[in-house]
């Protein structure tokens, strides 16, 4: 495909046409059917063919390079691990083969033990090796993000020599970004601009023009850390050392991406009450599973919060106004909460300033909840007081709203960074609690100051 052609874009009419292909059983015109089209976009056809049998035809039919790139693609809860597993070892192999090591070990990683060991026996020892030792290394790693496919050079090369070096390394290694520098033991060093090497004197070392690496991970580095590295100091590619500083890896930028997309995912998820175990394609019945227990929890809470009416049950049918603002109050707490604890959650997860002062959020988002508060208060007071005619009224709610937004802000703030420093996912149960605390204050401050000032 040339540059100025346009990539073809799956579409329904395409699907349809592949569902009939398959039908018919005239596979053979596949290739035709998915030429130029994105492998991406090739893998959501594949994942919309309703039988597994037709998508293992519809594999089988496709190049070998395509067919490898396509089960890249498919996201791990779209079947692809069973549709290796149903491959024959020499036609998984051989799919595995052109891909890049750490592609390869992700999807192996998917695999039962036994599959495993079955696609590993059929290739050639020296990648099936490279491909256990990605495999030793956690999933949500530096290790298990990082290739070893990579182009080094050594500190004591010339520049001539380090060309030579890098166009033969070039041939094999997929989109490099970067060239590292290595000593004689194989230790980092840096990197090395291409256009410094090629500007430079032939005779010149390559380590007069090595570049220190602006930022390096360890193999148990966590994933979202890499992230934020690579983030915070714009890299494309970071390498990966042992605490010896050996090379041993490089992480790109798109491996990366979809590591940013699923903790984010994960995170929205845990923020709302919904367990990430829950895929975003989930059927019904896990959809339940996974959210019942939330909610039960939340019954649990909001029904300790509400029963504080109970025991102002004479207040209440006396002076009925305060049925009206009792959730009124609860829920713009509710909503203050919820956005502090919106705002920290990220800030936590950006790694923004909380490592030195992590407690000074709590301090912001409480002065915010100091002048939001008594904006709202004052508003809210002037209409209760116009519409009930007594000031004392109109001084209940203004102190509740701004006693309840208060320590909704200082909630929304304070229980994710207690919860972070304690070692917890501050995203998991933490807007259950605010919320919870947002309408027991709200309730208390409504009816225990009215029970002091309108009785």
């Amino acid at each position: 495909m040339s540059a100025e052609t346009p990539p073809v874009v799956a579409s329904p009419a395409a699907f349809a046409e592949l569902l009939e292909l398959v039908e018919r059983g005239e596979l053979a015109r596949l290739p035709e059917l998915v030429g130029g089209m994105h492998p991406s976009d090739i893998a959501d056809l594949l994942a919309s063919v309703p039988e597994e049998a037709h998508q293992l035809q519809v594999l089988k039919a496709l190049p070998t390079e395509i067919a490898s790139e396509t089960l890249a693609e498919m996201e791990e809860d779209e079947d692809r691990a069973e549709l290796l597993t149903a491959l024959s070892a020499r036609r998984g192999a051989a799919l595995l083969h052109e891909l890049a090591d750490d592609d390869a070990a992700d999807l192996l990683g998917e695999l039962e033990p036994r599959d495993r060991d079955r696609m590993l026996a059929a290739l050639p020892s020296e990648e099936a090796g490279e491909i256990r030792e990605l495999l030793r290394y956690g999933e949500e790693t530096a290790g298990g993000l990082m290739t070893t496919s990579l182009v080094s050079v050594s500190t004591a090369a010339g520049a001539a020599e380090a060309i030579v070096e890098i166009r033969v390394q070039g041939r094999e290694v997929e989109d490099f970004y970067t060239v590292f520098v290595v000593d004689g033991r194989g230790r980092l060093r840096g990197t090395v601009p291409l256009d410094d090497l090629i500007l430079a004197d032939p005779d010149d070392t390559v380590e007069s023009l090595v570049v220190p690496a602006a930022a390096t991970v360890t193999p148990d580095t966590d994933q979202e850390e890499v992230g934020r590295v690579m983030g915070r100091y714009n890299l494309v590619s970071i390498p990966v050392v042992n605490d010896e500083g050996s090379l041993l890896g490089r992480i790109t930028f798109d491996d990366v991406i979809d590591v940013i997309e699923a903790e984010t995912t994960e995170d929205i998820l845990k923020l709302a009450g919904v367990s990430d175990e829950e895929e975003l394609k989930a059927g019904w019945i896990e959809s339940v599973r996974s959210r019942l227990p939330w909610l039960v929890l939340n019954l649990v809470t909001a029904a300790a919060a509400a029963s504080v009416i109970l025991s102002f049950e004479d207040l209440i049918s006396e002076i009925t106004f305060l049925a009206f603002l009792m959730p009124v109050i609860a829920a713009l707490g509710g909503n203050t909460g919820t956005q502090a604890l919106a705002v920290t959650i990220r800030r936590i997860a950006v790694g923004d300033g909380l490592q030195t002062g992590r407690f000074q959020v709590v301090g912001k988002e409480v002065l915010v909840g100091l002048l939001n508060g008594f904006v709202l208060g004052f508003c809210f007071a002037l209409f209760a007081y116009v519409r009930e005619g007594d000031p004392r009224i109109g001084l209940v709610v203004l102190l509740a709203m701004w006693a309840n937004i208060v320590v909704a802000g200082f909630a929304g703030a304070m229980i994710p960074t207690v919860l972070k420093r304690l070692g917890a996912d501050p995203a998991v149960a933490s807007s259950v609690f605010v919320h919870t605390l947002t309408d027991l204050v709200g309730f208390v401050m409504v009816l225990s100051l009215a029970a002091g000032l309108l009785l």
